[in-house]
């Protein structure tokens, strides 16, 4: 579950200009967890029960970092390219 994605993804979590660097399921499942601006939206639990099925062994790391990419166009947080 924390293997490296194929790219990390950047992204203004903790508020304008404070970026945080994900670079695998288990910090993506973590951030989610503790720190999204959201509380329930539907993308957000879809790549929370991703970052699951990557753990279980049913889904891959490139597809939790898809779903995670998801869910933070939903949140409106900004990525740093």
């Amino acid at each position: 579950m924390d293997k490296p994605w194929s790219k990390s993804v950047t992204l203004a979590l903790e508020g304008p200009g404070k970026y945080t660097t994900i670079t695998n399921t288990v910090e993506a499942s973590w951030a989610m967890i503790e720190d999204w601006p959201l509380d329930d939206a539907p993308l957000l639990t879809r790549a929370l029960d991703i970052c699951a099925a990557v753990a279980e062994g049913k889904k891959q790391p490139e597809d939790a970092r898809k779903a995670f990419l998801a869910a933070v166009a939903e949140a409106e947080i900004h990525v740093q390219e």
